[in-house]
């Protein structure tokens, strides 16, 4: 189908439709699998069926409206990804929706949360899905956390220009810095490296005792820092060998993929080692790990090894934004549940799946707080900040405080409206904070064991804003509110 003649293949707008329509052929073959591993299994596959031919027409049709060679501008680029962002959940929520038995409120959520590997469920009877419905689940979310763009930057060579510029966009895991000369090789070696961790994931899973299915749908969701479990007790239904192989596999979701590829492929451990991110990473995780550790075998009853497990099994899955559970912390003792929260907002690596702030920003913004107080001593002082004995430049100082100024502020509003519509603070606060920070679980009837079903649909609804503007780092959807942007893209 060529292009139509005119206005969008000039614009930045023909590259965004090139972008969207690809990447909903490539849903709509994907959904299409679905829909005969539904049959095959004696399920419904309507909705898969669905969901298919809406992805493969309308796909179609977005392709043939725009073209692979228009040149975006940079805002307009920031735009489509949030627009992309929102239209592939708004895609695969319809599986949920009629052959799952779900609202398509609930369903657009439970796959919003999936895509942005947030773990938050609507599910409270999990006997209502088939296999088909929960392998979705699961895979929805590995998508997610390699990034759609960078997945099918491999199915698709001729993204070209189009999926250069949303590659950069997109913050799934990649970093700015080119690892490879061409575009399309990084994101292989990127995508080399997520497979290798989910097979060994799969592997260690069902060399422990894990049942198959359970292990190919776990697996799927711990390397992208998803959470989505087909078992309703989380990981608290498995033995404490997989528990502590979800530890190992949890830790490593957090660490950036390139710093990764470079320690598996090129068998260059400095980079890793010197990083300043990772170092401060490790001992974050030492710190928490050992200091819930402590509080859990005073406060809680459990043995050393207990403790030690569930302590790092928990920071770890709140820190990269995972959200499984070996325990339900919601029952813990206040003082352990309360150096669970901070995790929440801390994240982890930039370039991994995890979600939330980031290390590398709470770095820069320690780093600018410590250079101001030297600065109010020394006025005329030259003082630069560097990280990781890089200087970082003014530029980069400005978009991270942007950032966690627009953070804490959604964060802030959909806490107040979750506490006007469910009259309960520690559910409003944590739900808005693991929903921005794609994490999953919260405390109180939001908890690891808990649903989100029961809560109002306006709160629903936030939080899959919360979701979607979290995952893509909140500028792009900000964008999206800017009559700038409209202004441009007429």
């Amino acid at each position: 189908m060529r292009p139509w003649p005119g206005s969008s293949a000039r614009w930045g707008l023909g590259a965004s439709l090139y972008l969207l329509g690809l990447t909903y052929q490539g849903m709509g073959l994907l959904l299409a699998l679905f829909a005969l591993l539904a049959f095959f299994l004696e399920e419904d596959p309507r909705g898969f069926a669905l969901a298919a031919l809406l992805g493969l027409g309308v796909g179609r049709l977005l392709q043939g409206l725009g073209h692979p060679q228009a040149q975006p501008k940079r805002a307009e680029v920031f735009a489509s990804v949030a627009l992309l962002w929102f239209s592939v959940p708004a895609l695969g929520a319809i599986p949920y929706w009629l052959s799952g038995g779900m609202g398509y409120l609930d369903a657009l959520f439970e796959a919003m949360s999936g895509f942005t590997t947030t773990g938050a469920t609507v599910l409270a009877d999990f006997a209502q899905f088939g296999q088909s419905l929960f392998l979705w689940r699961g895979l929805s979310q590995w998508m997610g956390g390699i990034g759609i763009v960078v997945l099918f930057l491999v199915v698709f060579p001729q993204l070209r220009v189009a999926g250069r510029q949303a590659f950069f966009a997109e913050t799934t895991g990649v970093e700015k810095e080119k690892l490879t000369p061409r575009l399309r090789e990084t994101a292989q070696a990127v995508l080399r490296v997520y497979g290798l961790l989910t097979l060994a994931a799969f592997s260690a899973y069902v060399a422990l005792g894990m049942p198959l299915f359970e292990a190919l749908a776990n697996a799927l969701t711990t390397t992208p820092a998803g959470g989505f479990s087909p078992n309703p007790q989380s990981f608290a239904a498995y033995p404490p060998l997989v528990q502590w192989a979800a530890v190992f596999f949890m830790f490593w979701a957090g660490v950036n993929l390139l710093l990764q590829y470079r320690l598996l492929f090129r068998r260059e451990p400095r980079p890793l080692l010197r990083d300043a991110e990772f170092r401060a990473y490790v001992g974050i995780v030492l710190m928490a790990g050992l200091g819930l550790a402590f509080l859990l075998y005073r406060h809680q009853g459990y043995a050393l090894e207990e403790s030690l497990r569930h302590a790092f099994f928990q920071t770890l899955s709140l820190l990269t934004g995972t959200g499984y559970a070996s325990v339900d912390f919601a029952q813990w003792a206040v003082p352990a549940q309360a150096l669970l929260v901070p995790l929440m907002f801390i994240g982890g690596s930039a370039g991994s799946a995890a979600g939330s702030i980031k290390l590398v920003r709470w770095l820069l913004l320690f780093g600018f707080l410590r250079r101001e107080i030297t600065r109010t001593l020394h006025p005329q002082a030259v003082l630069p900040l560097r990280l990781g004995g890089r200087v970082v430049g003014e530029e980069a100082l400005r978009q991270v405080s942007v950032f966690v100024f627009l953070y804490t502020l959604l964060f802030g509003v959909g806490t107040l409206i979750l506490a006007l519509l469910e009259k309960d603070f520690v559910v409003a606060f944590t739900a808005s904070a693991q929903a921005i920070g794609n994490i999953g679980p919260g405390l109180g009837e939001v908890g690891p064991m808990g649903s989100y079903a029961g809560l109002h649909p306006v709160s629903k609804a936030v939080l899959i804003l919360q979701m979607w503007a979290g995952r893509i780092e909140i500028l792009p959807v900000v964008l999206l509110f800017s009559p700038e942007l409209w202004r441009r893209l007429r």
